[in-house]
């Protein structure tokens, strides 16, 4: 941005969020010439191009490295001393939308770099054979440990589409889990 424009502080606020909800959050459709649009509409597209691409790079510098407070302040002191960096006005807004929205941007990420699937329940009980093929092993005790597995960052794993078995078209919840059964013996 040019120095003699005024840049209000709802403005970046409300660029920072958009980015966020992109870059972090993975919602779709937030396009440079939307943002332009609707918050600088008089910053012609390449200067706001050069903005936009500053602010992400800030933010997502400020996101990877997990900055604490302290760490902040002296990152955001240093982009105000370095030419082409941002104002005091703008590092002031930066520092207001960090303390606001760590928590869920350093969720959003750990969320994002987990690949496998994770444990989301676990129960246990003991219980006694009541039948067998060999009369010996009937009335010996058996514990039996349920994993319900699901994967990081998706919603309920019940309610997600993708767990519910196609063949039965079915709309009732399906338990994904996995039963271990051990024999305690004396």
């Amino acid at each position: 941005m040019a120095a003699g424009e005024v840049e209000s502080g709802k403005n970046l606020s409300g660029l920072l969020n958009a980015l966020a909800q992109d870059t972090f959050h993975g919602y779709p459709g937030i396009t440079e010439e939307l943002l332009r649009s609707q918050l600088y509409p008089e910053v012609p597209p390449e200067e706001f191009r050069s903005f936009l691409a500053k602010m992400r790079g800030i933010l997502k510098s400020i996101a990877s490295a997990d900055m604490d407070f302290n760490q902040l302040e002296a990152f955001l002191t240093a982009q105000t001393k370095k030419q082409g960096g941002v104002t005091s006005d703008q590092a002031a807004v930066i520092s207001k939308f960090w303390k606001s929205h760590k928590t869920k941007i350093r969720e959003s990420l750990m969320n994002q770099s987990r690949w496998n699937s994770g444990l989301r329940g676990l129960s246990w009980r003991v219980d006694g054979k009541s039948q067998s093929r060999h009369s010996a092993q009937i009335h010996t005790p058996v514990a039996i440990i349920e994993l319900e597995l699901g994967k990081y960052g998706q919603g309920d794993l019940f309610q997600d589409p993708q767990w519910m078995p196609e063949s039965t078209g079915s709309t009732k919840p399906y338990m994904y889990c996995f039963f271990l059964y051990i024999h305690v013996f004396d």
